[in-house]
């Protein structure tokens, strides 16, 4: 245990008075300090004054559900240098609400093993030198975030961090039971049942910059809940007020009740419709998806068809919750206000309609 001998002699230097002088100080000198074995016998560590630099892009990495991403990462010494261990590379992905670091891969040399959802998905790629990139297959739609690139040389450590974004779409969503009915875990597993997952608030601001307009307040991935405003109004936090995000910060996740703003990407397969001269029922619906090798579609794949696809039906259908609704890339006459968008007719009882199924290529 090396750590604790070194700490400790750094606080002894400090007990030790202003009469000592240190030849230099980088940042990793240390002199003078106890040897492992607790003896008076100095042991003197010198770093050789190099400096650890990592480097990740600026900009964020963009990549979609499904698709295979490399966040690059590099590192190198100023002066240059050749490294007299071997180095440790570590990824960790940062977590919405900064309460920890999830591990995704820890590597010594060649040698890596990949942690949790990230095992046999994440590897990494050191095709050149001082490269520390890492590779994740098979993008899942809780990858999107930031993702730390630390390098490890005996006692340097520095780090630099990546911005994956998945290229999505988010859209609020209400349970059957109505408005402000579901708390955050309840607000997790309904996005889920969607094929979506809670959004970040990077993503709502990115969809509010797009256009989003929501005048109920939701959960985001961080136990905060907002909405995002584009025309300032009365019901909507007043008209005094700039267009942006309103926030009502952190909210108590079992006890505080509210919409949720979810977070779906790019589809692996296709939405479809499909009718009966009679309409159906949603039991008849669900069958009728089945006969068809597909299942009934879920509101975040509809959502999903609409933006990546650009599906365009003036139809209502049956989706998996029980709603209705239809998807307008083309605004026109007869099929609802003079924007593109998905139409709803909330959760019917009762009623005919068609059905949205999906189908995996």
């Amino acid at each position: 245990m090396l750590l604790l001998p070194l700490l400790l002699g750094a606080a002894l230097l400090r007990l030790g008075g202003g009469s000592y002088h240190h030849p230099f100080y980088n940042g990793f000198y240390y002199n003078h300090i106890m040897n492992d074995k607790g003896d008076s016998h100095e042991k003197t560590l010198h770093f050789n004054g190099a400096k650890l630099v990592v480097e990740t892009p600026k900009d964020p990495v963009y990549s979609s559900n499904g698709a295979n991403v490399t966040l690059p990462c590099h590192y190198h010494y100023e002066p240059d240098q050749e490294a007299k261990r071997k180095i440790r590379i570590k990824w960790s992905k940062l977590r919405d609400d900064y309460t920890k670091e999830q591990d995704v891969l820890v590597a010594i040399g060649k040698t890596y093993v990949a942690f949790g959802d990230f095992q046999g998905r994440a590897s990494l790629r050191q095709a050149s030198r001082r490269e520390a990139s890492l590779v994740v297959s098979d993008l899942r739609l809780q990858d999107d975030g930031k993702y730390r690139c630390e390098v490890i040389d005996g006692l340097e450590d520095e780090s630099d961090v990546v911005d994956l974004r998945l290229q999505g779409i988010v859209f609020p969503y209400q349970p059957p039971r109505g408005q402000y009915r579901l708390n955050f875990h309840e607000a997790e597993r309904a996005c889920r049942e969607q094929g979506a997952v809670v959004a970040t608030f990077s993503q709502l601001l990115q969809a509010w910059s797009e256009g989003l307009d929501w005048c109920n307040a939701g959960w985001l991935a961080d136990g905060t809940v907002q909405y995002p405003i584009r025309l300032p109004r009365k019901p909507c936090g007043g008209l005094h007020l700039a267009p942006g995000i309103r926030s009502y910060g952190q909210r108590h996740r079992h006890l505080h009740r509210f919409d949720v703003f979810c977070f779906s990407s790019a589809l692996r397969g296709e939405v479809f419709y499909l009718d009966r001269p009679a309409g159906m029922t949603l039991e008849e619906a669900k069958q009728a998806c089945q006969d068809a090798g597909a299942e009934i579609a879920r509101v975040g794949q509809l959502y999903a068809a609409w933006k990546f696809l650009g599906l365009d039906r003036c139809d209502a259908g049956w989706l998996a919750d029980g709603s209705v609704r239809y998807p307008i890339a083309k605004p026109r006459a007869n099929c609802g206000p003079a924007e593109p968008g998905i139409r709803s007719f909330g959760f019917p009882s009762t009623g005919r309609f068609g059905v949205f199924c999906y189908k995996e290529r």
